[in-house]
């Protein structure tokens, strides 16, 4: 994966040392950080463009965050889609989740996902919900689910 900053900056080290280093920064600026992982997609013709957030929440002093976007050639169900997003989101916290246990940074997996019944993406909630607590993380879904309704989306 890519990453880069929001000022489109490229990320040329591997992500978890940026992210250590980031940590590292941060704390020693006296900032206790939550991170936010989310991932929200958009078709376009036959192609789904991913777009993956990491946020870091400075406590009561804002945040930033990492950015990655990747483009499929594929077809989807809208659950299918789903799913893939919390993947995505599942896989990065998965490389960053030992680095932020020994740091003691909170982390949750935010989910494109309404939990009203009357929307299509409540299809897969269950099942998204399911695999990312399954695996340990913390579930967000809309409308608590910032990382991927605001940050990711405004990134895809």
């Amino acid at each position: 994966m890519v990453w880069r900053r929001f000022n489109g900056q490229i990320i040329e080290e591997p992500i978890v040392s940026v992210v250590e280093k980031t940590i590292q920064e941060e704390t020693e600026k006296g900032f206790r950080l939550k991170v936010c992982i989310g991932t929200d997609s958009r078709v376009k013709g036959g192609v789904i463009e991913f777009a993956t957030v990491i946020v870091f929440l400075r406590e009561h002093r804002g945040g930033f965050m990492f950015i990655s976007n990747i483009r499929v050639q594929a077809k989807m169900s809208i659950k299918e889609r789903m799913i893939q997003e919390v993947a995505r989101s599942v896989d990065v916290a998965y490389n960053l989740c030992g680095l932020l246990d020994k740091y003691d940074v909170e982390l949750e997996i935010h989910a494109d996902i309404n939990s009203d019944p009357n929307f299509v993406s409540n299809s897969a909630l269950r099942d998204a919900m399911g695999y990312v607590l399954g695996m340990g993380f913390v579930f967000k879904a809309k409308p608590d689910a910032f990382a991927s309704t605001c940050c990711a989306d405004k990134m895809v």
